[in-house]
């Protein structure tokens, strides 16, 4: 296989390239093109189920993209190190009654010399909302690349017509490089602490 830049070891610059690149496929939901960027032998964990090689993830990701309907995505660096990559995402989607859901997640990459990932593990949970509280709309408009995304609703920010819907922050705070600057020293315990 032809290498899929960017090549580890990650750079903030290249890492953030391959978070957008990653959101970018998701949202075609064409199972096939999301499945090229991982290696073939590709191990996953999303929710409760473990796939092993693209064959299982493109099933997985044609039976995911069947009952997820009107998917949009958005993800966000966390973190990155060597050949590896956190990101948080969200992406809101409705079933075949209409009912409307938002799912906050958090995935682990580790890719291979090649570029590609060769380890993805992903933790989600759902959230119903309601059609009228939806915030994400199809692929990333160009002019909100590189931005960030809220965590959750706030009343009193938004956009008029939002309903008090967070606007999307510009900038984005420095995605930390594993091991910089996170200290392992351990706080003192409430109950030992003296006033």
């Amino acid at each position: 296989m032809a290498p899929r830049p960017p090549l580890p070891p990650f750079t903030e610059e290249t890492a953030r390239q391959k978070v957008q690149a990653a959101e970018d496929a998701w949202n075609t939901r064409d199972p096939e093109r999301v499945a090229g960027a991982y290696s073939e032998d590709s191990v996953w964990r999303n929710r409760h189920e473990f796939l092993t090689g693209r064959a299982e993830i493109i099933e997985f990701l044609r039976r995911k993209w069947a009952r997820e309907l009107d998917y949009a995505l958005r993800k966000d660096l966390w973190s990155f190190g060597g050949n590896r990559i956190a990101v948080r995402f969200q992406y809101e989607c409705h079933d075949a009654s209409g009912q409307w859901f938002r799912s906050y997640g958090n995935e682990l990459w580790e890719f291979d010399a090649d570029g590609y990932m060769a380890r993805r593990e992903a933790s989600i949970n759902d959230v119903p909302i309601a059609e009228a509280d939806r915030r994400i709309f199809g692929p990333r408009p160009e002019a909100e690349r590189g931005q960030s995304f809220p965590l959750r609703l706030s009343p009193g920010r938004g956009r008029p017509g939002d309903r008090g819907h967070d606007q999307p922050v510009t900038g984005q705070p420095p995605a930390r490089q594993a091991g910089s600057g996170i200290s392992a020293k351990r706080s003192t315990p409430r109950a030992a602490r003296t006033r």
